[in-house]
Formats: structure tokens, C-alpha cells, sequence
């Protein structure tokens, strides 16, 4: 009897559904201000086995500018030959607390017509934040993973992206950005998502670990007292980001990309109940026609007589009843019992949508 009542407790474990994920603060979410900032520039690559810019007026300029820092002005009226060089833009990601000395990447496009980036090297060029400061200075050979040749009959071959090249810790940050990490009493945490039901959970999760800490000002950011000094603000926040809550779950919606035909549904998803039919019609038309000889001797030619045969066929014309509350799975089986591709499953759901039987948001991208 005790063995029969340990492997029936047993079963009901099994078949519990397994509890969600908790994930961990810092998966969910970032601290206001401690975030990367963009950096531009322009600059010009030189070295480049003739596939250049040749006369682009911005690069001219620029080449006068390059020579003339190096002491070298370019007599007026000379137009220098730039086949070996292009005119680029310089874009770079500066890290949260990067600091002055240390390196970042940087990617380099071409913003003329220059065929390829492969072989060349950026002159010195310094790159720019959002409030027109100077922030990094950049320079180095490309790896450029794109290759672009041609033939002397006009042939042409391109693999990958010849126009844009990557150096890796290509720049040098020369300023770092404030952002006022150990000076302010609270500290506000932005979740990636807005949710207010994980916001209060994890807002009580960290007041659980810091009393009376965290307060939410709305479904997306929370605002956490902190201590001064970095030192010890640091320490918090690395105990902050350990903290673990089960996250809400998202709401219903079903994405489509017209453009490929994909379809991802959500978990959340359900269906009320609705018969469908969805039919195809299709049309053919053949055309098969008979040649018709003259008789001997009759002075005739030879013609086409047209025969032509057309057909119509509608498939798929049954109604299927899909129950209502289906969960995710069922919803799937249900809809390729129909037979239909992509495209058709989106008629498909749209309509659903439109009938009130489909409990999502529909996203057309």
C-alpha cells in the first residue's frame, strides 16, 4: 500500500508542469546611465590598390587637411589623383565607465564611390559623441571580409561587403563621459519590457534583500536608494544584479514578416471558438493546338488550328472547428490540419483577429 502511494505521488511530480524561469535583475533590465554612447566621425583610407574615390570633392578637402597637418600643403590648383584612397565614416560604441588610454572597436564605411576598402589603412581621425566632443581618436589597417574583382570584359564578382571594414581596438578613448554614478542619492532601473507585474515583483525581491530600498514610479523604472561613495555603491549594485525574479508573462501576440512569410506565435496565445474554411481555387489553361495539313496538289499552307482546354478546381474547402481556449500547440495543430503555407496562414489569423477570435496582438513587420 506505502508502495503504491509513493509511486502514485511520484507520477503527480512528474506531470506538474515545471515552474518558470526566474531570471536574474540584470536580464531584465539597466541602470539609468550606466550605458554605451555612440560615437562618428570622418576620416580617410589610403593605400588602396586603385579602388578609391578617385576625384570625390570631399575628399580632396580632406587629403589637403591630412597633408597640410603633416606640413606638406598641396600647391593651389593641384588636384591630387585619389584612386588609392576614400573618403569613410567612422562609427564606435564607447562603453559605461571607459576610460581615457583605453581601446574600442570601430567599423569604417565608405560614403563615395570607392569599389572596395580591402588593403587600406585609416589616417588619424577623431571621433565625435552626440554634444560634438571629441571623444576617441581613431587609426589602423581594415580587415575588410568582403572581396570585389572584375574583368576586363566588364565582368564583375562581389562577395560579402567589399565597401565596409572593421579594426579591431582601432581607437583610443581620449575622455570619459559622467554620468554622475556616485554622486546621487537613487539610482533608477529601467526594465527592458514594461510590465507593471514585474516591476512589483521585483521591486519586493529587493526589498527583501534591502529593506524599504526600491519604490516603483511606473511600469517600466524603478528607483532604488542608494548609498554615496562608489565603493560602496558598487557593492550594492553587484548584489543587485544577482537577484533573481520570475518575470511576467508577456502578452499575447503573433509577429508576421510579409516580407519572408514568417509567422512566430507566443505562448500566450489563445483562440475562441470559430469554424474556418479556407479554399484555393485554381484556374488552368492549356492550350494544345492541331496543325492542319493541305491536300496534294491543293496550293495551301500549312496552319495552326488552336484547341484550348480550361479547368477549374477549389481545394481545401472543408470547415475545420477549432475549440475555444486552445493553448499554442493546439492552435498549431489546428491550422495545419488545413494544409496551407505561410502566406495563407496569415489570411488566416488576420481573419481570425477580425472575427474576435484570436486573443493577440497582431505585428506586421
Amino acid at each position: 500500500m506505502l508502495r503504491t502511494l509513493c509511486l502514485a505521488i511520484l507520477a503527480c511530480v512528474t506531470l506538474m508542469p515545471a515552474p518558470a524561469m526566474a531570471e536574474r535583475l540584470r536580464d531584465l533590465g539597466a541602470f539609468q546611465g550606466v550605458r554605451a554612447n555612440q560615437l562618428t566621425g570622418y576620416g580617410v583610407v589610403v593605400g588602396l590598390p586603385g579602388t578609391g574615390d578617385n576625384n570625390l570633392e570631399y575628399l580632396t578637402q580632406a587629403m589637403r587637411g591630412v597633408s597640410g597637418r603633416l606640413g606638406l600643403p598641396l600647391p593651389p590648383g593641384v588636384e591630387p589623383g585619389l584612386k588609392n584612397a576614400a573618403a569613410v565614416i567612422i562609427t564606435a560604441e564607447l562603453p559605461a565607465f571607459a576610460k581615457p588610454g583605453q581601446r574600442i572597436d570601430i567599423t569604417v564605411s565608405t560614403i563615395g564611390k570607392a569599389k572596395s576598402l580591402r588593403g587600406g589603412a585609416l589616417v588619424l581621425s577623431p571621433l565625435y559623441g552626440a554634444d560634438g566632443q571629441i571623444y576617441a581618436m581613431a587609426q589602423g589597417s581594415l580587415a575588410v571580409g568582403g572581396l570585389d574583382v572584375s574583368g576586363n570584359d566588364g565582368s564583375k564578382l562581389t562577395v560579402n561587403v567589399p565597401t565596409v571594414g572593421r579594426i579591431a581596438d582601432g581607437a583610443t578613448v581620449e575622455r570619459n563621459v559622467a554620468t554622475g554614478f556616485a554622486s546621487e542619492g537613487t539610482l533608477r532601473f529601467n526594465l527592458h519590457n514594461a510590465d507593471f507585474l514585474t516591476a512589483r515583483r521585483l521591486r519586493d525581491a529587493i526589498n527583501r534583500r534591502f529593506t524599504g530600498s526600491a519604490s516603483i514610479i511606473d511600469g517600466v523604472t524603478l528607483a532604488i536608494a542608494m548609498p554615496y561613495g562608489a565603493d560602496a555603491r558598487s557593492m550594492m549594485m553587484a548584489e543587485l544584479e544577482m537577484i533573481e525574479v520570475q518575470p511576467a508573462q508577456t502578452a499575447a501576440r503573433v509577429i508576421v514578416n510579409s516580407r519572408t512569410g514568417t509567422v512566430v506565435i507566443n505562448q500566450a496565445v489563445r483562440l475562441s471558438p470559430a469554424a474556418i474554411s479556407h479554399g484555393r481555387l485554381v484556374v488552368r489553361i492549356e492550350e494544345d493546338p492541331l496543325i492542319v495539313q493541305p491536300a496534294p496538289f491543293a496550293n495551301g499552307q500549312t496552319a495552326l488550328e488552336p484547341s484550348s482546354t480550361l479547368s477549374a478546381e477549389e481545394y481545401g474547402d472543408r470547415i475545420n472547428l477549432m475549440a475555444g481556449g486552445a493553448s499554442l500547440s493546439e492552435v498549431v495543430d489546428a491550422l495545419n490540419t488545413l494544409g496551407v503555407g505561410a502566406s495563407d496562414l496569415v489570411v488566416i489569423l488576420d481573419a481570425l483577429k477580425q472575427a474576435g477570435a484570436l486573443q493577440a496582438e497582431m505585428v506586421i513587420l
